[in-house]
């Protein structure tokens, strides 16, 4: 297995977790926040899904192309995510079109050898455009970490928490 190979399976396995969590979640539970002004877990969730799209838009535009709706524009004039406006119980089409998007890019940059775009000077992943998929892998767990708690303090029991580490199981295969 080449180290790309682990990456893309790692990847895969991350979209596994986060379908898993997704799973587990009852409607009231997009709702809920810890009460101080910080996001529900609807708005995490939302975040992660889009944060696929925001990417590819500057890094390959023609990836991030099936994720858009040309018909709707956001407040800089750019088309608008497909999900913008979905019910938060439709957003496993998000993370499944996304990271779809997410691996053909990099499959596609890698191909031709060409970097990615860097519109705004950020790094744009010039050393391996995999490193893409990565930043997506630790930018998700960050938010599954935040999510976790928040259902811990919206009144999940112990026993209903252990079951929702059951998905480190995905990553132990």
């Amino acid at each position: 297995m080449t180290d790309l190979d682990l990456l893309l399976e790692s990847f895969r396995r991350n979209g596994r977790v986060n379908e898993a969590l997704l799973n587990a979640l009852v409607p009231a539970d997009f709702d809920l926040s810890d009460g101080r002004g910080g996001w529900t877990i609807g708005r995490h969730l939302r975040h992660m899904a889009g944060f696929r799209v925001g990417w590819l838009h500057n890094l390959s535009r023609e990836h991030a192309a099936p994720l858009l709706d040309p018909t709707q524009q956001d407040a800089d004039g750019d088309p608008q995510w497909r999900w913008h406006d979905s019910p938060p119980t439709e957003l496993a089409a998000a993370f499944a079109a996304g990271d779809e998007a997410a691996v053909t890019a990099v499959q596609a940059h890698l191909a031709s050898g060409e970097p990615f775009a860097d519109p705004w000077n950020e790094g744009g992943y010039r050393s391996h455009p995999a490193h893409f998929l990565q930043h997506t892998i630790v930018h998700d767990s960050h938010h599954r970490g935040q999510i976790m708690a928040l259902l811990r303090l919206g009144g999940r029991t112990k026993e209903q928490m252990d079951a929702l580490d059951e998905h480190w199981a995905i990553w132990r295969e």
